[in-house]
């Protein structure tokens, strides 16, 4: 691998996630996470209803895209592939699973633990249950712990 591009990754543009109904990915996205529905955008040729979501703010800002299809029986089905997993920095991450999970989002088995790079990390499930009923509507969600650094910059 060479440094002999024209172009440079620079962080995280937007991560797009679909699914059913944009009202259960608010409830988690928008209700929970307190992200900003900043544009909507609706497109017949490519079957979506999105919400444009702001995460952050200025060139920090990362777009989150909840996307539900149009006509569940047409392609594109954005809603079928919704997303592996989705790595989210976190100030405190002991009291957002504390707050979270009294809120009614459902995390993995595992809690809150040392990831690969030395972070702190834990998931919130893909699906809710009975118990709890908000989970990542197909989608693996990783929460981090960041350090202060990134805590800094971030803020």
């Amino acid at each position: 691998m060479t440094n002999d591009k024209p172009f440079r990754i620079l962080g995280l543009q937007q991560v797009a996630i679909g699914g059913p109904s944009k009202k259960r990915l608010r409830a988690l996205w928008v209700d929970i996470f307190g992200l900003s529905i900043t544009t909507t955008f609706a497109s017949e040729r490519e079957n979506v209803d999105e919400d444009v979501c702001a995460l952050g703010r200025g060139p920090h800002a990362v777009e989150v895209d909840l996307m539900q299809p149009l006509d569940p029986e047409k392609k594109p089905a954005v809603h079928a592939t919704p997303l592996n997993h989705v790595g989210l920095w976190v100030d405190d991450l002991p009291q957002a699973v504390a707050w979270m999970a009294a809120h009614g989002v459902r995390f993995a088995p595992g809690g809150i633990r040392k990831g690969a790079t030395g972070h702190d990390i834990c998931f919130i499930h893909p699906k809710g249950n009975e118990e709890f009923p908000l989970g990542g509507e197909g989608v693996l969600i990783e929460l981090v712990q960041a350090p202060p650094e990134v805590i800094a910059a971030l803020s």
